[in-house]
């Protein structure tokens, strides 16, 4: 026991990102060497699976417990969290039709794929988002449908806050702290969690699959890079004023990191809510806002659509002209915010966008097939835009409130505040 209690104590005392790149690293070495040792995957799906059993409780319980204790903190730090978000997914849209000009791609279009639920045009995309907000609270729950959960979740909490006793609150308050707890012994075990899924997809997953899409791969990555090192800098730096790079990076370290590995931005919740926490952010902003960003912050999703669909114009000879391409940008905002925040759940939009230039249904879900083949890198790539962008603007908002307050930043903006990352 006291052999046990010593190897924790040493474990614990490592940096996560330290542990996390050991895992990575033992990952590789295993899929490497012992490439038939498939039971390794078994610490990945069941960090995964944690993640994303317990992301759903903790988005509703947080939720209902801040609006519930009555702080009435939803104020204009919420309202430029939301302008940040959608101006970056623009952003990112229009800059992925731009590098699909300069750096045409084509596909090499030869397997076909399964149709399943293609929204068929942008008002059924919207149009399933207010179905899913008004879904029972319970199925919602149980499907980790978010827009659903974060509906419910305000509901209950704006009405507990005018019946709920004090006692009541407590309660709430210690449910949300206990499954903030568990949270954080999830988190803890995540470099068993980053090694089996990097084991599952060095040993299962060639390098040989992405000759014909190498162009195309560069394309996607290049675009979700720019957006992120660039655009979002741009745009923090014009908030707050200071130079954005150290807190894009710790945001990346901290978010991004796990959110490639997990590629759901709805599984890298809790990964989240605890960056946020430790940020020294507002529970109560953070709380809405961070499950809002796994849902409408897409910037990942919309360079996807874009760069895919143009690509599949670009095979079929589909001459595209400014408007038409302008037009897309907008439609591949639009269908970015109603992804879903699992795996590959851009793909699934592109049928719709190729619909745009006349593209049918068949060719289109070819489409989604190369992007399921390269989704190993794509799909990595854009979660951790997609999620490290949520706290990233979370906390450019909520220091902009500081600076108007007068309250001191950050250690590492310039501040003298010092916070635990």
């Amino acid at each position: 026991m006291q052999f046990l209690k010593s190897v924790a104590k040493a474990y614990n005392s490592l940096s996560l990102i330290v542990r996390i790149l050991c895992g990575l690293i033992i990952g590789v070495v295993l899929a490497l060497t012992v490439p038939q040792a498939q039971w390794i995957s078994i610490f990945g799906n069941v960090f995964v699976g944690a993640l994303k059993g317990i992301a759903p409780i903790l988005v509703f319980v947080l939720i209902t417990s801040a609006l519930t204790q009555g702080s009435g903190k939803l104020d204009k730090r919420f309202g430029l969290v939301i302008v940040l978000y959608l101006t970056t997914t623009t952003l990112a849209s229009i800059t992925a039709v731009f590098v699909s000009f300069l750096f045409p791609t084509t596909l090499v279009l030869t397997g076909s794929a399964e149709a399943e639920a293609i929204p068929s045009g942008l008002g059924e995309v919207l149009g399933n988002l207010f179905t899913n907000a008004v879904a029972n609270p319970v199925a919602s729950l149980v499907n980790a449908n978010y827009i659903g959960i974060l509906f419910w979740a305000v509901l209950t909490g704006i009405a507990l806050n005018k019946v709920a006793q004090e006692e009541t609150k407590k309660v709430l308050l210690n449910a949300a702290e206990a499954v903030s707890q568990c949270v954080r012994w999830i988190i803890n075990l995540a470099p068993f969690g980053i090694m089996g899924l990097v084991f599952t997809n060095v040993s299962n997953s060639g390098l040989s699959i992405f000759t014909d899409y190498g162009r195309l791969v560069l394309v996607l990555v290049g675009c979700m890079l720019f957006v992120a090192f660039g655009i979002n800098a741009i745009v923090v730096f014009a908030v707050l004023k200071r130079n954005p790079y150290p807190l894009i990076w710790r945001c990346v370290k901290t978010s991004g990191l796990t959110a490639f590995f997990t590629r759901s931005s709805a599984a890298n919740i809790p990964v989240n809510m605890n960056t946020c926490e430790r940020l020294g952010l507002d529970k109560d902003i953070y709380s809405v806002s961070i499950p809002l960003g796994a849902t409408i912050n897409m910037d990942g999703a919309a360079i996807t659509i874009a760069v895919m669909t143009l690509a599949a114009a670009n095979t079929m000879g589909v001459s595209v002209d400014l408007g038409s391409a302008l037009i897309l940008s907008l439609l591949a905002t639009l269908a970015a915010c109603g992804a879903s925040g699992v795996a590959g759940g851009s793909l699934l939009l592109i049928p719709m966008a190729c619909s745009l230039f006349g593209i049918s249904n068949d060719i289109a879900m070819q489409v989604v097939a190369v992007g399921f083949i390269i989704g190993v890198i794509q799909d990595s790539v854009e979660t951790a835009l997609n999620s490290a962008g949520d706290v990233v603007f979370a906390a450019t908002a909520e220091y902009a409130q500081w600076v108007k307050d007068g309250e001191e930043l950050p250690t590492f903006l310039g501040g003298k505040r010092k916070v635990d990352i």
